[in-house]
């Protein structure tokens, strides 16, 4: 079967009149009772493409096992807390700290979000795979090296929250179990960070971290090195650290006081949505709703956007890239590749230097993140990364420029009853300057951030046939001068995220099923160039087949996947390539070769 080239996100297609007895979509949908899945007898191991890591090949100095629990039935219970000690013969520096969580599931479940949390500090944003009979188990790998600053510190609690419901009908057990793997040496013969920072006049860092690069230009990453400290910007309550979103009014803060030796913030957003707002870029206006007598509450059009205050004051937004899980649009397609982002799901960074103008005051200050047009439910939270100044105690920071940047968005719509158009095009785009004097010199921070947007939902046949386009991009500048003028860096972030997805839906061969249909492409861009140096990520998925459903359990069903990943990191290059058919892994190949345009 051809697969058709479409766009990123599970959609299967079928807001229906409020009378119809046929599910609401997009869903969730289990697998287990499939034929595909009642016929293996053997585990399967689930995986994500990722982007490899200079630790990939290395032994650990140490690992360190820190939670070994079983996620029974933990709907609306507290998260599982350990103590986390640094190994005796292990402490700092490291040169990278990989977190690895391993887990396994058998039965019938649907997918989970789960999160790690070290000193109320979140590290890891992830979702379960959805098992079968048969069993399943799956590996991640995260570079937890930024959170160096927090893993250095012992007589800390780890947490981690996965919400699972155990029952009759819902029997798959998430065994899950968490080390830290701590390296001393990877090769590394000077430090670039070390390099660079001699030239910024910059001190030699964090001093609980290794170098991590070899020699050459300007970090590529806006960690590098970690910070010195990290302040949470996180719930207190018992039902995980993250913040829960119900409404686009529902805006929620946390207090912190900022050391006033600061010289540099960047602010790390983590987010998630779930509910009715899981599918939120296939969410037609609440008119089509209202007027179509529809009892569907996945509504309030399909723009979305987390943003964050300080002290009331709009500093920065973002869109956030819309992950799949693996039980969504259609099971069948994330066996045993998962879709971009299921298992290590992406954070987002605001440079929040030019800020600390409005912080270093000694007092506390109020930081707020929120959801434009939300609607039940989103998962935030954010870290606080500071860099100090070790040779003051003080520093003085001025916000010259606060240009709150304005949301522009246009809307058009056109409909007959359950067939239409609707169209969504926002753009935002925003200025902040602000300096900081501190024994490193008097040095300016600007950025400069554009984000746009643009979104087609098209239902036909009596909305049995729903299209789904989405383009997002972002572009983030951050300039460093000296009071002289004198550049010094300039990182640039560039985002693109488009998304495509057609779904069909009629009535299946079985009693009360449904056979829904669907193509989907989705892909995730990413370049960050410093100076000379630059790393290029490109990830995409393309999927088709069609499932028939009874209820929430796929029946039978049929599924292509193909998947691309492509790195270039200056002269150095990766790419990889997967390919699927009906769960079975049929091309799996990589290369380092550069031949390939990335």
């Amino acid at each position: 079967m051809k697969i058709s080239f479409f766009f990123f996100f599970f959609f299967c297609v079928f807001f229906l009149n409020g009378d119809s007895e046929t599910p609401r979509l997009p869903d969730h949908f289990t697998k287990s009772r499939s034929q595909s899945t009642l016929q293996r007898r053997t585990r399967k191991e689930f995986f994500e493409l990722r982007q490899p890591m200079p630790s990939d090949h290395l032994t650990p100095a140490c690992t360190l096992p820190i939670l070994d629990h079983d996620f029974g039935n933990t709907f609306d219970s507290p998260p599982v807390s350990v103590p986390y000690k640094v190994p005796c013969h292990c402490n700092a520096p490291w040169t990278r700290v990989v977190l690895e969580v391993s887990a396994d599931c058998r039965g019938e479940q649907y997918d989970r979000i789960a999160a790690v949390w070290l000193g109320g500090v979140e590290i890891l944003r992830t979702s379960t795979a959805e098992p079968d009979e048969a069993g399943i188990f799956w590996k991640v790998q995260k570079d937890v090296t930024r959170y160096s600053s927090i893993l250095a510190l012992s007589d800390q609690t780890l947490t981690m929250m996965l919400e699972n419901i155990v029952d009759d009908v819902f029997t798959g057990v998430y065994h899950v179990k968490l080390s830290f793997l701590y390296y001393k040496d990877g090769g590394v013969t000077a430090s670039a960070i070390e390099n660079f920072g001699g030239e910024l006049r910059f001190g030699s860092g964090n001093p609980r971290i290794a170098a991590t690069r070899v020699v050459g230009e300007a970090p590529l990453s806006l960690y590098e090195p970690p910070a010195d400290l990290i302040a949470p910007i996180s719930s207190d309550g018992d039902r995980g650290s993250w913040f829960r979103i119900n409404g686009e009014s529902d805006m929620l803060t946390k207090r912190v006081q900022i050391p006033r030796n600061t010289r540099r913030a960047v602010l790390e957003l983590y987010v998630s949505s779930h509910g009715n707002d899981e599918f939120w870029y296939s969410n037609p206006p609440d008119s089509y709703i209202r007027n179509n007598n529809l009892t569907t509450d996945r509504g309030n059009g399909a723009f979305r956007e987390v943003y964050v205050t300080i002290d009331g004051n709009f500093v920065g937004s973002e869109v956030p890239y819309p992950v799949i899980f693996t039980g969504g649009i259609n099971p069948l397609f994330w066996e045993p590749i998962v879709a971009i982002g299921a298992f290590d799901l992406p954070s987002y960074d605001f440079e929040f230097t030019p800020f600390l103008g409005l912080l270093l005051d000694g007092n506390d200050h109020k930081f707020g993140i929120g959801v434009s047009y939300g609607i039940p439910f989103w998962l935030v939270d954010a870290n606080l990364h500071l860099w100090l100044d070790h040779n003051s105690e003080a520093v003085q920071a001025k916000l010259v420029r606060l240009e709150s940047p304005v949301l522009t968005l246009t809307r058009s719509q056109k409909f007959k009853r359950l067939d239409g158009k609707f169209k969504l095009e926002g753009r935002r785009k925003g200025r902040y300057i602000g300096w900081v004097k501190s024994s490193e010199g008097n040095l300016t921070t600007i950025i400069s951030r554009e984000v746009k947007y643009r979104n087609e939902i098209q239902f036909r046949r009596d909305g049995n046939h729903k299209t789904i386009e989405q383009k997002i991009k972002s572009k983030t500048q951050v300039k460093v001068l000296t009071e002289s003028r004198i550049l010094l860096s300039r990182p640039f972030i560039k985002w693109r995220y488009p998304l495509k997805i057609v779904t069909s839906t009629g009535p299946g061969t079985g009693q009360g099923t449904n056979l829904i249909t669907t193509n989907m492409t989705e892909s995730l861009g990413r370049r960050f160039a410093n100076g000379n140096s630059s790393i290029f990520v490109y990830n995409s998925q393309v999927c088709g087949g069609n499932m028939e459903v009874k209820d929430h359990s796929v029946v039978s069903g049929f599924s292509e996947t193909t998947q691309s990943f492509r790195v270039r990191e200056d002269s150095r290059c990766f790419s990889r390539s997967v390919s699927t058919n009906n769960g079975k892994l049929l091309i799996d190949t990589s290369s380092n070769s550069c031949t390939s345009s990335v």
